[in-house]
């Protein structure tokens, strides 16, 4: 049973004094995060000088006329805040073959590659081989904290859906590839050293295949073979684990059948993972009847339990986007805990969460000081970044500087060669363990929709979708996907989401809703979601008539999987995947539309005053 985290005194924003720890090992890691959080300036100074004295003859440096200077006053005098347009020649150079001290004197070992649907367009992340070593780091802490939570993780394994992809080359040969694929594919993965704590039920050869359908399914057959050693279940996003359910779903006889034979279906042809795979399969027809039982019944609730009954938690990122996944993994999972253990990107490693076991809603990351330079942007009273031109940009703010309660940009320095870079993430500060903030990841800084001066990030969308959804909770119904286009061919535009929803004790037939959810009740909800956007958009729906009606589309359940499989086929990452929140692209728009069951529009204006009411 896990144990409650323990939560800081309602009139104190600082925690500190991690432990007792599970055992010596996690206690030098214990050790290692006080020592970081406790002296978290000193150290972002020493990090400072150690990344601009070692890089100090790079030619980006140079031509800011640094001067081999390592203190923070001329750092931030000198180097300009930056986006990855503003690099995109430099990082273009680099993955052309220039092998020149461009922006690190350390050669580049790689690029990774952002999330496919993560500000757009996929960029190239420079980054040198021993950024490996700060990985593996952050990743040796995530369980000595665990284990100070939930007891016993020792004794069995974990059920944990990974995935590489095929990796690509610049022109100038480096490997482009998604940072979790650089890590899995690493002899840091690879030739991990044994740890009762971190002991998969997949094997190395099922993770490391690039087919996805047959590594999905050497790891779903041997977390059935091995499923009462399974202390806990995983993916990386939320929505990689709902993916695995319904792979369960749509294989579950297949998966059966080679149980009870101890036989591995034709499907698979990897030799690789035949080999892994037959050396746990052996005849059990007893496994074989349970899974067909459990699965052959039509009812998934609570099925993660039901299979793996001794599951203490799921280890899932169910923070920003993937907050709105949170109901339907309850469902499946029988309300098991959800625990987001670490913050991280393409570009750096951040930090993790030191009470992964609280409720999604309450997440927030300590940054791990030893990571990079970090600075931070402070968000006006608008939602809007502050101006980084000319003088402003010596002003933001350092990370023992920031103060609770209040939202920034988040901007790094890193080892690999990014100075000052924008990263595109909001946080807001939380508190601090000792001298370290923790923060509560916001939102993506770019906008969503937009259709006149209106402007709707995703954090004010999931807001609306959220609300909104509320009214179908009663008829055993939720939202299981979304995303949301900006409507312009008619006069005024207007919003349109795309609903793909779960209905528990109902079906949907003859390609339309059957059941309790009438169209008025869906009607409903279009003028909900209007309620919950901000007073702009009402005002254009209200006073200007500049944007029409809200809009819903209800697709056919597995539209989204579809759009998903759509998006691999192109070269995204399963790892990095997320559902776009908003979506322009033509093909993508033409397959939602093909799937659409039923069309919804607001019945009504929404409220809206011209002074603000509290």
């Amino acid at each position: 049973m896990a144990v409650k985290p323990k939560v800081s005194n309602g009139n104190s924003a600082v925690t500190g004094q991690l432990g007792p720890a599970a055992n010596e090992k996690d206690a030098e890691k214990l050790r290692f995060i006080e020592e970081m959080t406790v002296n978290t300036d000193s150290v972002q100074e020493r990090v400072l000088a150690e990344i601009l004295s070692r890089n100090a003859e790079t030619e980006y440096l140079n031509r800011f006329k640094l001067n081999g200077a390592t203190d923070r006053e001329t750092f931030k005098a000198t180097l300009p805040v930056v986006t990855y347009e503003d690099l995109q020649p430099e990082i273009q150079r680099i993955a052309n073959g220039d092998r020149s001290p461009i922006l690190s004197s350390h050669p580049i070992s790689e690029f990774l590659t952002s999330s496919g649907t993560s500000a757009g367009e996929r960029k190239l992340m420079p980054t040198i081989r021993e950024e490996l070593d700060r990985r593996q780091l952050l990743y040796s802490l995530l369980m000595p904290v665990m284990n100070l939570y939930v007891p016993g993780l020792d004794k069995g394994k974990g059920l944990y859906f990974l995935f590489i992809k095929s990796e690509s080359k610049t022109p100038g040969g480096l490997p482009a590839r998604p940072v979790l694929t650089s890590y899995y594919k690493s002899e840091h993965f690879k030739s991990r050293p044994y740890d009762p704590y971190n002991v998969y039920t997949s094997p190395n050869e099922a993770i490391l295949c690039t087919d996805s359908f047959q590594s999905m399914y050497a790891q779903m057959l041997c977390g059935l073979i091995q499923r009462h050693s399974v202390l806990r279940v995983g993916a990386v996003f939320a929505s990689g684990l709902l993916r695995a359910i319904r792979f369960l779903q749509l294989n579950w006889e297949q998966l059966a059948s080679d149980i009870s034979a101890g036989k591995l279906t034709g499907q698979i042809t990897e030799p690789s993972i035949r080999e892994a795979v037959m050396e746990q399969l052996k005849p059990d027809q007893d496994l074989a009847r349970f899974v067909t039982k459990e699965c052959s019944k039509g009812d998934w609730a609570g099925i993660i339990t039901r299979i793996w009954p001794n599951t203490k938690y799921l280890d899932v990122i169910v923070t920003g986007a993937m907050a709105q996944y949170i109901p339907t993994l309850e469902y499946y999972s029988g309300g098991l805990p959800m625990a987001c253990t670490m913050y991280a990107s393409s570009e750096c490693y951040f930090g993790l969460n030191l009470r992964p076991m609280c409720q999604p809603s309450d997440v927030s990351y300590t940054i791990m000081p030893n990571m990079a330079y970090f600075e931070f942007i402070p968000v006006g009273s608008d939602g809007l970044s502050g101006s980084t031109c000319n003088g402003a940009a010596r002003q933001l703010v350092d990370l023992a500087h920031v103060e609770v309660g209040k939202e920034y940009e988040l901007v790094i320095t890193t080892y690999a060669g990014l100075y000052r870079y924008r990263v595109g993430d909001i946080l807001q500060v939380t508190g601090f363990h000792n001298a370290a903030p923790q923060f509560k990841f916001v939102r993506r800084k770019n906008v969503l929709l937009s259709i006149e001066s209106d402007k709707t990030d995703e954090s004010e969308l999931q807001k609306a979708v959220t609300n909104a959804s509320d009214l179908i909770k009663p008829y055993n119904a939720t939202v299981v996907e979304y995303t949301s286009h900006a409507y312009t061919k008619s006069i005024p535009g207007h919003y349109v989401i795309y609903w793909e929803l779960l209905i528990k004790n109902d079906r949907v037939k003859n390609g339309k809703l059957n059941g309790a959810i009438s169209a008025e009740l869906l009607d409903r909800c279009c003028l909900e979601m209007e309620e919950n956007l901000n007073t702009v958009y009402r005002q254009s729906r209200v006073a200007d008539g500049s944007i029409g009606p809200l809009e819903i589309r209800v697709v056919r359940p597995g539209t989204f999987e579809e759009l998903m499989d759509y998006a691999i086929s192109r070269g995204a990452s399963i790892n990095q995947y997320k559902v776009p929140r908003c979506v322009n692209f033509p093909p993508i728009l033409e397959l939602l539309d093909s799937r659409v069951i039923s069309t919804h529009f607001s019945p009504g204006l929404p409220k809206w005053a011209p002074t603000r009411s509290d």
